[in-house]
């Protein structure tokens, strides 16, 4: 297999200390974490989103990745917050505070634990496999090496053997044997080669991200009122983005998957990484990832400063539209009657808030997701973790025994229609009580102000605006369920649970 021309021939000084986790390195040398380090370089490169959607096709190709990512992912119904939710991820991890690390690979674990099953094919997969999680790291790794690359920028020796100590450091912080992952970039290409050559299929999940989810990419919340330029900008660049993808991968592999070569495609990713390469002119600050992706999935009801411009924006734009129509002699369709706003279909909730992976059913995966994402935006430990967790496996069980009229262990659209679903029961209610009690903090059975704005704010990205300074037991736990059993629209959660 050919070898790239910057792959380098050297063991990198301070393997030894990635073995072991290092985290700082010796006295005088760089960080392997945190501003200090190469990584941090990268994380506001334009470039690397090219490389994520790279990296993250080549997890998606290993059996056992593709295999979780299908049965419990919500990347598809939700793929802006699975994005969000991504970078914060490897921002807490390589960030400079120790124990913000520690916090986020003990929540890794924790959520990978409770990954596991068989594909189709009867093969067991577990997310918490070493080598599975070496090889993840190893996609982002060699995805960011070929970025530089494929723009005309390769990573010199030395930069390129820190940037690798840096992602040992990284498998280290999340408790991994060392060997799993090569100690020195010698050994390193030769594993790569091999699992590409040997491993990786042309699985479900990596078909999914290729070609439905570029061509279905859902609006980001805050472009949700503007269904015609979202579709066109879709349009082109979805299948842009996928054909250089598949372009930029392994050419061994893409001949064994089947995957299509365009005419031309090479020379169009050239030419969009080296676009993307320019950026490096731009005043530094001007580019930042955390706040691009927070301005995209800033729904355009929340009470935040950002949304409030944005919706004046848009209602400037809506009035020149309708002043466009007004003096176009074009015919245009009649606009639907207004819908009551409040309140969702049966069906609509069920796609849009139950049905959390997108496969059109709901089962106990669709209600894990829930737990985990609530788990992670309120950024709670082990114990009030595991409560809730096990309050929603208890409201699966309950769904279940009410709504699966055919025994297939799983609730259909249908049968959840026609189920009327105002359920409220006692396990739902221990839901919304788990809540509430992580988030009463001081004990007192109500939510002060500093609790109220913990948990809207921060989690749901809520004002407290309004708010009369306490919140009780009884009034959360009717917010609550209002959502999860009468579909209102307008409450807090639906930033969290519906958009995408």
């Amino acid at each position: 297999m050919t070898v790239p021309d910057d792959r380098p021939s050297t063991t990198p000084p301070g393997a030894d200390a990635a073995d072991h986790g290092g985290g700082n390195g010796d006295a005088g040398e760089e960080s392997l974490f945190g501003p200090g380090s190469q990584f941090h370089g990268f994380f506001n490169d334009p470039r690397w989103a090219l490389a994520v959607i790279r990296a993250t096709v080549l997890e998606a190709a290993h059996p056992q990745v593709g295999a979780a990512l299908i049965d419990n992912s919500t990347f598809v119904t939700h793929p802006w917050r699975r994005l969000r939710n991504t970078l914060t991820s490897l921002q807490r991890m390589f960030g400079a505070d120790d124990h913000t690390r520690q916090r986020e690979a003990a929540r890794l674990n924790r959520m990978h634990a409770r990954l596991h099953g068989t594909d189709p094919q009867d093969r067991p997969y577990d997310a918490m496999d070493p080598e599975v999680r070496a090889w993840v790291v190893a996609t982002l790794f060699e995805s960011t090496v070929t970025m530089c690359r494929l723009s005309g920028q390769p990573l010199e020796q030395k930069t390129m053997e820190r940037l690798y100590a840096e992602f040992q450091a990284f498998q280290a912080a999340l408790g991994d044997p060392a060997h799993h992952l090569p100690r020195t970039l010698d050994e390193f290409w030769p594993y790569y080669d091999r699992v590409v050559a040997e491993e990786l299929e042309n699985t479900e999940a990596m078909r999914i991200i290729l070609y439905k989810l570029f061509d279905h990419l859902p609006a980001p919340p805050l472009l949700n009122g503007f269904p015609a330029l979202w579709a066109t900008g879709r349009a082109v660049a979805g299948p842009v983005v996928g054909a250089i993808t598949v372009a930029s991968l392994p050419e061994p592999f893409r001949r064994r998957a089947g995957l299509p070569e365009i005419a031309g495609v090479q020379t169009l990713m050239q030419g969009v990484y080296l676009a993307a390469g320019l950026t490096r002119f731009l005043p530094e600050g001007w580019i930042k990832a955390d706040n691009i992706l927070d301005l995209l999935t800033l729904s355009p009801d929340a009470d935040d400063p950002r949304a409030r411009t944005v919706n004046a924006l848009r209602d400037r734009m809506k009035r020149a539209g309708a002043l466009i129509r007004l003096i176009t002699p074009m015919p245009t369709e009649p606009e639907p009657a207004p819908a009551d706003e409040t309140r969702r279909g049966a069906r609509t909730f069920f796609a849009e808030v139950l049905d959390q992976t997108g496969d059109g059913h709901l089962d106990w995966p669709d209600l894990a997701a829930m737990a985990r994402e609530l788990c992670s935006r309120l950024d709670l430990d082990e114990p009030e973790e595991t409560r809730l967790y096990t309050a929603y496996a208890d409201w699966w069980r309950e769904l279940q025994s009410a709504l699966d009229t055919d025994g297939d262990g799983r609730v259909s659209a249908d049968e959840y229609a026609a189920a009327v679903p105002s359920l409220a029961g006692p396990a739902l209610i221990r839901v919304a009580e788990v809540l509430f009690d992580v988030t009463d903090k001081d004990g007192d059975h109500t939510i002060d102000a500093d609790e109220y704005r913990a948990l809207f704010r921060t989690a749901f990205r809520r004002d407290t605006a309004g708010a009369d300074g306490t919140y009780g037991r009884s009034a959360f736990v009717n917010d609550f369920l209002s959502f999860m059993s009468g579909r209102r629209r307008t409450t807090p959660y639906d930033p969290l649970l519906a958009d995408a």
